[in-house]
């Protein structure tokens, strides 16, 4: 983004178009670079970028370079400067004190040859697909977590809800984010970005392979955006480019995007708000909000359900650190149980190599 932009997406999160037309757009998409790199760069108007590997990817052209004003990004995404909120240490305080924007022209698909590039699906592409496909509604589900049999009760009760309402073949966009949570590396790279992004993927293969969700209507693809943990703001961000990739009914629930607060014992946002803000949301009309149903393991049927007030005593909620446990039958295709444990067994290991020895005194 040009400054411009940038200050339009930071403070209203949006963009108006040169037709008058307005398009969300929450999270300001930029590219930070140090005094160093702004001096090489001089009046150049356009500026080649390289991959890891040194290899030319794209071209930016007809650059601006504007100033990084950290504190303001800040504030105005996550609604606080307090220290401890992940994506800033990781991606923001790090970074330069300047932003260069201009038109990117990309050469070629950026490749990692990692196994996975089949799932790193365009926008376009996931288009294309749908329309191959012949379907005539598309639902979205993003993932934090890996998939378990509740995640599949939801995903498959809203298609049979838009079956009810009429559609003949609402395709589910199973679309988990392909960044390490802190948002530092995307999946691929040769570190626990790409261990934990390979995890992910190796469960829902067997969640597909098992039938727990049936192939024929569903889409896997890679979300190519870090978490930044910013609530109702990046919730947006979220919507917004599932519409971009086809979808017209997005699945939410409640805590979005959320995180504890960094300092107290405390939600940083209103787990309801950002429901609520995707129903208002400038350029998100034409995006269909389906509310998340909480499911639990039913004891008295034992399987995954939705939780019945009436007798909640039956309903137990599977943290993440019971899941390090063996689960309860019908809690997850056994596939992906397997998968689960082996990465937390490895993640162990690692901690233990990573351990200090002891000193002797």
């Amino acid at each position: 983004m040009r400054e411009e932009e940038y200050l339009q997406s930071l403070h209203f999160n949006s963009l108006r178009l040169e037709d008058g037309s307005i398009v969300n757009m929450s999270l300001p998409i930029v590219l930070a670079i140090d005094d160093a790199t702004k001096e090489a760069i001089g009046e150049s108007p356009d500026v080649a970028l390289a991959g890891q590997g040194g290899d030319l990817v794209a071209i930016l052209r007809r650059v601006q370079i504007f100033k990084h004003n950290k504190e303001e990004r800040i504030a105005r995404t996550w609604g606080t400067t307090a220290p401890g909120l992940p994506y800033v240490e990781k991606a923001i305080d790090p970074a330069g004190d300047w932003l260069i924007g201009g038109d990117l022209e990309l050469l070629e698909p950026i490749k990692y040859n990692d196994g996975l590039d089949h799932y790193r699906l365009t926008p376009a592409e996931l288009r294309a697909e749908f329309d191959r496909r012949g379907a005539d509604a598309v639902f979205a589900f993003q993932l934090r977590n890996p998939v378990h049999n509740g995640h599949a009760l939801l995903m498959n009760d809203t298609r049979r809800r838009l079956l009810d309402l009429g559609f003949k073949n609402p395709l589910l966009l199973l679309h988990p984010w392909g960044f390490h949570q802190t948002g530092r590396r995307s999946l691929g790279r040769s570190d626990g970005a790409a261990q934990e992004g390979e995890f992910h993927f190796k469960i829902k293969s067997f969640v597909l392979e098992d039938g727990v969700l049936d192939p024929e209507t569903t889409i896997v693809a890679i979300f190519p955006s870090p978490m930044h943990y910013a609530g109702p703001t990046e919730v947006q961000w979220h919507a917004k480019a599932r519409i971009n990739a086809g979808a017209n009914f997005y699945i939410v629930g409640r805590d979005p995007a959320g995180m504890g607060h960094p300092l107290e014992k405390r939600d940083l946002y209103d787990p309801d708000h950002g429901k609520k803000v995707l129903s208002m949301a400038p350029g998100l009309e034409k995006l269909n909000i389906l509310p998340f149903k909480v499911a639990a393991y039913d004891t008295a049927q034992g399987k995954m359900a939705f939780f019945d007030p009436s007798r909640a005593k039956d309903f137990l909620f599977i943290s993440g650190t019971k899941k390090r446990r063996e689960p309860p039958s019908g809690f997850m295709c056994p596939g992906g149980w397997e998968v689960l444990v082996n990465y937390y067994k490895s993640l162990q290991a690692k901690e233990a190599d990573q351990k200090p020895a002891p000193v002797a005194v």
